[in-house]
């Protein structure tokens, strides 16, 4: 774990946003980081792809960077899902 320095309206923003959606700021920040992270690796995709994405990889076991940067993000988490 290490520390990010955010400007003082980032961090104002990640706490508007944690509040109305029932996550601390740090959940908040670590959620625009992952979709972020996940649109530029798939700019093709819309919110609601990436979405079901992060759902998939949790279900897989948690959002693997590697698989996500070879385009095996999705084909795992399909596998995984479909054994339930």
């Amino acid at each position: 774990m290490g520390i990010v320095k955010i400007s003082d309206l980032m961090h104002e923003n990640l706490r508007v946003a944690g509040t109305a959606l029932s996550r601390s700021i740090n959940a908040q920040a670590e959620h625009w980081m992952r979709v972020g992270m996940l649109t530029e690796m798939y700019p093709d995709l819309d919110h609601r792809e990436i979405s079901q994405m992060l759902v998939r990889a949790e279900l897989a076991g948690g959002l693997d960077v590697a698989l996500a940067a070879s385009g095996q993000l999705d084909k795992t988490a399909a596998r995984v899902v479909g054994k339930h």
